[in-house]
């Protein structure tokens, strides 16, 4: 493993049984836990899923830098099968005693241990900061390796024009290491690593947690106001 994301999986090893209040320490001046967040992007993926494919019961669905799972519980009933993988073994083990149903692997931040075209959509949560810049395009290209045409590449980030996602990244504990990339150059990267009709959209411009701000958000997604981003992009066809 390179020694910067060995030093990345220690860090993350530390957090095995505390990620969520590491979190939640630092957005607690929001008044919002790390739960809402993650239920407000889990909709949003399951919603791009049963928009896209036919048969989502078929849809195999790889979670690259899973960490402990957080999503799966939301995922499983959804698609045909989910896997995790990270960087961090003591991550997934926490991840494998959470969630039975979904097969978890770890590998060592380069290549993907997965044939090309193996899943229909993979996407990863708040990762990219954790991937040192110089190796972004290659994160890109594994991402887009691994799905089938047809499938997706789905990115959720952080938005660096954000004035209070930067706040909550400095007062993590383990975003020491973050270098928050922009939805233009994610658009690149997506582009580069061979996704067509690629886009972006903000996200959670308004408090997750409420029905109402979660269907008004989608008014606001073309504005770059988001506490974070969704990229997409399609193998082949979006057909």
């Amino acid at each position: 493993m390179d020694p910067q994301q060995r030093a990345i999986a220690e860090d993350f090893d530390q957090y095995r049984e505390t990620y969520d209040q590491a979190v939640n320490k630092a957005i607690a001046f929001s008044g919002l836990t790390v739960d809402k967040f993650t239920t407000a992007k889990a909709r949003d993926l399951v919603g791009l899923i049963g928009a896209h494919f036919n048969s989502p019961g078929d849809v195999r669905v790889l979670d690259v830098g899973c960490g402990i799972g957080n999503y799966h519980p939301q995922l499983v009933p959804a698609v045909g099968s989910v896997t995790g993988i990270d960087v961090s073994q003591a991550c997934i083990e926490t991840a494998r005693s959470r969630n039975p149903a979904v097969t978890y692997d770890v590998y060592d931040g380069d290549r993907l241990p997965y044939g090309d075209g193996a899943f229909s959509v993979a996407y990863c949560v708040c990762v990219v900061h954790h991937v040192p810049p110089a190796s972004w395009q290659k994160f890109a290209g594994e991402l887009a390796r691994v799905v089938r045409p047809g499938g997706m590449v789905v990115v959720y980030e952080h938005n660096p024009w954000h004035p209070l996602t930067r706040k909550v990244v400095n007062d993590c504990a383990f975003d020491r290491d973050a270098v928050l990339i922009a939805m233009p150059a994610m658009r690149v990267l997506l582009r580069n690593a061979g996704c067509v009709k690629v886009s972006t959209r903000s996200i959670l411009t308004l408090p997750p947690g409420h029905a109402i701000f979660e269907r008004l958000d989608g008014l606001f997604s073309h504005l770059p106001f988001g506490s974070q981003y969704r990229a997409l992009g399609y193998i082949g066809s979006a057909t």
